[in-house]
């Protein structure tokens, strides 16, 4: 099976003078390519959210949806860290589409067959598959960044690429929409969104391309002439597993920092997320359709809140990622306690709160995943990235679904955002340790020279 994704062999070295437009074009199509294949996951990852007012008229409770959902995100978790280390070793331009068409295989399932509904163990097991597969989308990417764009760039590309989690997310809910106004089938949320990410997956195969070295190219460093303090070319060799994992993941203690506060953030991201469809109906009084506008205008507003955040971050804060994340932590929280306090009757308000959590999650969210590429070596670079995943996913997301399930089941709403408001102060905290280290590490370095 790993054989099927082994990396592409280098070809015999283009000559000089087709360099430049071979990489400028190369570089458009891998960057298209990324986007709409990572866009696409969103499609068949969070649209089992969007059942959850159907599936609890069946008799399933909070708890019990919050339960299966979170399938996915336990899954996700130890799939990203794994498919991390083996997309490392892998080519994107295959790993990346066909982690996409098995996971809206599992989502076709769930749509067209009447028992993969039927209870919550036959649901916790399909979605615990779907986001199994699911953890072979951000590492390829990761994989694809660091090996077409330099040191310098990749700030302002991984913030654009990162709006991709907004695109695809923002879209199931009006896919779903079509879907109920086309076939007047709720089901539609499984397996509209499902088509469609198969038409991407195609798509993204014939666009991505595995290494420059694969395409007769030198390396990115040598083609921008950037190269990273510790660079040589024994960095284009292939790493171990092992030599990933011990030497560059393990000791870093940076890494393990953003891991954990990435918990946090990942647990406010999708406490709102995948809670607000069943929220804003049950305690807010909103229709299907409106809470379905709500679901898609918090994802559309991270865009301009991730570039916001990416060039803050760069401009601003000077490259400090902790100092940003604080920023647009401290932001966030204040908004989801007014989302919380704001009483039914005023829908604007909540619509707003929405808007603005949307606005502000994404920078923090893109900012960890930025970081950890930042903080290893590009061939693990997969690895790193899918290390703090693990934490985001494991931990915060499944906080997200199981513990606010229960705890609206227990003692209603306010339970839950007792929780997110709580676990949003420990981000600050963590985050501001990151800051604190690495302005320690700066002055140690500027010391030395």
């Amino acid at each position: 099976m790993l054989k099927f994704f082994k990396p592409a062999v280098h070809k015999p070295p283009v000559p000089a003078q087709e360099i430049d437009p071979l990489y400028r074009r190369l570089r458009w199509q891998i960057f298209i390519g990324i986007f709409a294949g990572y866009a696409a996951y969103y499609f068949v990852r969070k649209n089992f959210a969007l059942a959850f007012p159907e599936l609890s008229k069946q008799g399933f409770s909070n708890l019990e949806l919050g339960f299966a959902l979170s399938a996915i995100s336990i899954a996700y978790g130890f799939s990203k860290f794994i498919m991390g280390s083996v997309s490392d070793r892998s080519n994107p331009r295959v790993f990346l589409p066909a982690g996409l068409i098995l996971s809206a295989a599992i989502m076709l399932i769930m749509g067209f067959v009447p028992w993969a509904t039927s209870s919550i163990a036959v649901m916790f097991a399909l979605l615990f598959i779907c986001g199994w597969f699911q953890g072979m989308g951000w590492p390829p990417c990761g994989r694809s960044i660091v090996h077409w764009w330099s040191h310098k760039e990749r700030g302002r590309v991984v913030a654009v690429w990162n709006c991709a989690h907004n695109i695809g997310g923002g879209l199931p809910p009006l896919l779903a929409l079509l879907a109920i106004w086309w076939f007047n089938d709720w089901k539609g949320v499984f397996y509209m969104p499902a088509f469609a990410a198969i038409l991407v997956a195609i798509l993204v195969w014939f666009l991505m391309r595995d290494t420059p070295q694969s395409c007769g190219l030198p390396p990115i460093e040598d083609y921008k002439n950037d190269y990273p303090p510790d660079y040589n070319h024994k960095n284009e060799k292939e790493l171990s597993a092992r030599a990933i994992f011990l030497q560059f993941v393990l000791p870093n203690k940076l890494l393990w920092l953003i891991a954990f506060a990435n918990v946090f953030v990942y647990m406010l991201r999708y406490g709102i997320l995948d809670w607000s469809p069943s929220y804003l109906q049950a305690a807010k009084h909103f229709t299907m359709d409106k809470s379905s506008w709500a679901y898609f205008f918090y994802e559309y507003a991270g865009i301009p809140g991730t570039l916001l955040c990416g060039a803050m971050s760069d401009k601003v804060f000077k490259g400090n990622r902790g100092a940003t994340g604080v920023f647009f932590m401290t932001l966030v929280t204040m908004a989801t306690v007014i989302y919380w306090l704001n009483p039914a009757g005023k829908p604007g308000i909540d619509m707003l709160c929405m808007i603005f959590i949307g606005f502000l999650i994404y920078g923090p969210v893109m900012l960890i995943g930025l970081h950890a590429l930042e903080l290893a070596p590009k061939k693990a670079a997969g690895t790193a990235a899918g290390f703090t995943g693990l934490f985001g996913y494991l931990g915060g997301s499944v906080i997200a679904n199981i513990a606010i399930g229960y705890l609206v089941d227990k003692f209603g709403w306010d339970g839950a955002f007792y929780l997110l408001i709580g676990g949003s102060v420990l981000a600050i905290i963590l985050l501001l340790i990151v800051m604190v280290q690495e302005s320690r590490q700066k002055r140690v370095a500027a010391g030395r020279r």
